[in-house]
């Protein structure tokens, strides 16, 4: 037979005692109300499903969310609590908000140094985003023409070449392309990279002494496209780097991010002619 529920009167005799729980004096052998937890605020609900959707990536950066009216619609609340919801949003810089346009989740710029060999995994903390990536490809090989024109070689030799894929939270952030002289670095052709991404080993194990960079815009091809999930023509910063030790090459990489989601900042002084003449550039 079951017992007594919460709530339930329980008769006794007038000679028996209080049932007695195993373990608690018999003074506080009692059963409590449970209290039920205070509910979430319409506000609370509003804010947290936006959150979610954008960082989910359900609205990408860029995504026009419904306008008030539509989320007073949605939510059958007041304007005037959708109104505080989207200015806590655009305070917390996760939407802009423009005036006769709507808001829009924001789009968040990465930057890195012209002149310094940023670390990636660096960057996207920067922004506050998670950070992992993948090995999308890894191949030793012989050196083709390219190859060797590419990462400035005196003669063909073996290679190592890795396609790596960066993410900034759950969207593609960066696309590596990377070529390694084994001939420079012989340990790279046993290293798996999963524990940390190639350019971080080899800023780590191979300290380079001189490097270039070349900077260019360009459009994400049929290949890059769908790695980085844009559409086919989108505009793409590009960043190609080569790097030597003493004079040996070591690698070149091709870095290509979506345009709209990354810049490059320089600072500099001019040179001696230059603030002599006191001219502008």
């Amino acid at each position: 037979m079951p017992g007594p529920r919460l709530g339930d009167t329980v008769l006794m005799p007038n000679n028996s005692k209080p049932p007695r729980s195993a373990g608690v004096p018999a003074a506080v052998a009692k059963v409590l109300p449970i209290k039920a937890a205070a509910p979430i605020s319409l506000h609370q609900r509003i804010l947290t499903d936006i959150e979610q959707r954008i960082l989910s990536g359900k609205w990408p950066p860029g995504h026009r969310i419904p306008s008030e009216h539509e989320l007073t619609d949605e939510y059958q609340c007041s304007r005037m609590t959708v109104n505080k919801v989207l200015t806590q949003l655009a305070r917390a810089s996760m939407i802009e908000r423009r005036r006769k346009a709507g808001s829009f989740v924001m789009r968040s710029q990465s930057r890195s140094a012209v002149l310094e060999i940023q670390d990636i995994r660096t960057e996207v903390m920067a922004l506050g985003l998670a950070y992992r990536y993948d090995i999308v490809e890894s191949k030793k090989r012989r050196s083709q023409r390219a190859d060797i024109e590419m990462l400035g070689l005196d003669e063909p030799g073996a290679v190592l070449e890795l396609r790596t894929l960066h993410y900034a939270g759950l969207r593609p952030f960066c696309l590596e392309h990377r070529l390694i002289n084994l001939s420079t670095v012989p340990g790279a052709a046993g290293e798996s990279f999963a524990e940390e991404a190639p350019g971080a080993w080899l800023v780590r194990h191979v300290p380079w002494t001189s490097a270039e960079h070349r900077i260019r815009a360009g459009a994400a091809d049929a290949e890059t496209g769908p790695v980085l999930k844009v559409r086919r023509g989108t505009p793409c910063l590009m960043v190609e780097r080569r790097t030597w030790t003493g004079g040996k090459p070591v690698t070149f990489v091709r870095l290509t991010y979506p345009g709209e989601g990354h810049e490059l900042v320089a600072r500099f002084s001019p040179t001696t002619e230059l603030s002599g003449s006191g001219g502008a550039v």
